[in-house]
């Protein structure tokens, strides 16, 4: 029996085996941004557990652009050589290593989820919040810390921190680079008019509000090879129907000039701009209507999110033409395997490694 799921994908010059992908989650766990043992087995396992592409977390690229201080980093060759460790063991687990490349912006500077997200004073270990307009997180339990309006100069910073942090990742052996405009943090902050009230080039209207994300992937492609593909995660609305804000339509635009610059792939997910988000019900594959229309309307390739729990539905969401990759991040926590079971499921040939075929099903 064929599988469209476990049908082999390629971009540019990197071949992905499968479709199915392991999605950027943060593990708050590493050492002044150096990646630890816990990154190699975490993302190391995922990668022995059959998935095509293996991501890692939101990695910053600047310390301030870190959310916790115990964020993965590459701001440092220090910190690239750690990652070069894990770049290189997905790799020989036939998978591909992709790093998500961000900066959290007013998201930055709080404590751990498990410690509470209370945001932390310099004083106390934190750093100052930088963000496209003074206008700081609404926190529900903690007062709000000041935040900086980034200069033009400064802005122009970040992107040239986006552009070194991709040549450590090209150098570290990472095949496939994804810019985070996504989930309330710094980019999205500059595309959203909840976030940007900026006058400047690098505000007011969309060529404005979207400025910064292209020079971030202008900058990104010129760095990244030409064989491997640069990726943006991008939430397709803000979910904030009462006021202005980002929307499906405004994502469905950026992606079209996305291509334009040499994106490959856009990720879609959703929210995170603002806490009185309005979601609807959350049930598997809610997001993927968005993905579809980017799909549809800026004909470009996509990868969908969200709820997505079972081999079942994967597939016929590659089957059906509604993305070209599926990304699952709880999943992926709860089953290291999710990919080789899904194999089994579908009657597709799971690839166990030599060491684990006395557990296959098949």
């Amino acid at each position: 029996m064929s599988s469209s799921l476990f049908s082999a994908y390629t971009l540019r010059e990197t071949r992905i085996p499968n479709r199915i992908g392991v999605s950027p989650m943060c593990q708050y766990s590493a050492v002044e941004g150096v990646a630890t043992d816990w990154h190699l087995v975490h993302l190391g396992s995922r990668a022995v557990g059959g998935a095509g592409l293996v991501m890692t977390e939101a990695t910053a690229v600047s310390p301030e652009g870190r959310i916790s201080p115990q964020d993965l980093g590459i701001w440092t060759n220090e910190q690239a050589e750690a990652l070069e460790r894990v770049a290189s063991f997905v790799r020989g687990q036939g998978a591909v290593p992709g790093i998500q490349l961000a900066h959290a912006g007013r998201k930055a500077s709080t404590h751990r989820p498990w410690e509470g997200r209370a945001p932390i004073a310099p004083a106390d270990g934190g750093w100052e919040v930088l963000a496209p307009s003074d206008v700081p997180w609404p926190y529900t339990d903690a007062d709000s810390p000041p935040v900086r309006a980034l200069s033009e100069g400064a802005v122009k910073e970040v992107v040239d921190e986006f552009a070194a942090a991709a040549e450590r990742a090209r150098d570290a052996g990472f095949l496939v680079a994804e810019v985070h405009a996504a989930h309330g943090y710094l980019l999205h902050q500059f595309l959203s008019p909840v976030t940007n009230r900026r006058t400047d080039g690098y505000g007011g209207d969309f060529a404005g509000r979207t400025r910064l994300v292209r020079e971030v992937v202008e900058a990104v492609r010129e760095v990244w090879p030409d064989g491997r593909p640069v990726f943006v995660r991008v939430s397709a609305t803000d979910w904030l129907p009462d006021r202005e804000s980002w929307t499906v339509d405004d994502t469905v635009r950026l992606a079209a000039d996305l291509t334009d610059l040499g994106v490959d792939l856009v990720d879609v997910s959703s929210g995170g701009i603002h806490p009185d988000q309005q979601l609807p019900d959350t049930g598997p594959g809610y997001q993927v209507p968005a993905a579809e229309r980017v799909r549809a309307e800026a004909d470009v390739p996509v990868a969908a999110v969200g709820a997505i729990t079972t081999p079942e539905h994967a597939d016929a969401l590659v089957r059906n033409g509604r993305a070209d990759l599926v990304l699952l991040g709880r999943e992926h926590l709860r089953d290291p395997y999710f990919a080789h079971q899904a194999a089994e499921e579908l009657g597709a040939e799971a690839q166990w490694p030599p060491q684990y075929r006395r557990a296959s099903r098949g």
